[in-house]
């Protein structure tokens, strides 16, 4: 019961981190967009419906390749972060004011993709389940046995190209995230893994000695 209440703790978490971290990237968008933005502005583009459908769409579409890829229905952690990473946006977009000068929206840019990265290692850690996206590049790494670093930086770069492609607009910023995501999530995830482990060892001894 311990260990379920610390893997929930660090999937809440991590996913109120990724929240915060791409509002920031939405406050500081003058520098770009993200790669999958990117792909959702191109498929509005060439098709129609809104960016947002779109955005739903792929995240579907995504879910269902790898539950098929990995031969497992997705976890639950799956379906509450589809909807609560929403939320969590809309929530710290309506706190957080918009910067306004450009010293101050490349801060916020910056440390967006930095959070996005932290954040999603940490909720990955906790084996509830991950989002689309990242249940798209654990289905690489299962395949190709890459690293998390070098799958999501495969992953973003070609979203990113097919996105172009189809008309979606990409910036300094979307450089910056293709190349730098991967990096900071892996190291995220392998340190929140290893304190996830230390507590809930911790933890178990202090159960055997309270018994």
């Amino acid at each position: 019961m311990r260990e379920a209440w610390l893997r929930w703790g660090f999937f809440l978490i991590g996913l109120v981190i990724l929240g915060l971290g791409v509002t920031l990237t939405i406050k500081g968008q003058r520098f770009g967009v993200g790669s999958w933005d990117v792909l959702h502005i191109g498929l509005f583009k060439q098709l129609g419906l809104t960016i947002g459908s779109w955005s739903i769409i792929a995240g579907v579409v995504i879910v269902i390749i790898a539950a098929i890829g990995m031969r497992e229905f997705p976890k639950i952690g799956t379906f509450i972060n589809m909807t609560t990473v929403g939320l969590v946006i809309d929530f710290f977009n309506w706190l957080i004011p918009d910067p306004t000068t450009l010293i101050w929206q490349l801060t916020a840019f910056i440390s967006g993709i930095f959070l996005i990265g932290l954040g999603g290692g940490v909720y990955i850690s906790a084996e509830l389940g991950a989002g689309p996206r990242d249940s798209l590049m654990l289905l690489i790494v299962s395949k190709t046995r890459l690293s998390i670093r070098t799958a999501r930086t495969i992953m973003e770069v070609t979203v990113a190209i097919a996105g172009y492609l189809l008309g979606g607009p990409i910036g300094v910023g979307t450089v910056l995230m293709v190349f730098t995501l991967g990096p900071i999530m892996q190291l995220s995830m392998n340190k929140s893994v290893e304190t996830l482990h230390r507590i809930i060892e911790i933890k178990a001894k202090e159960k055997i000695a309270e018994g």
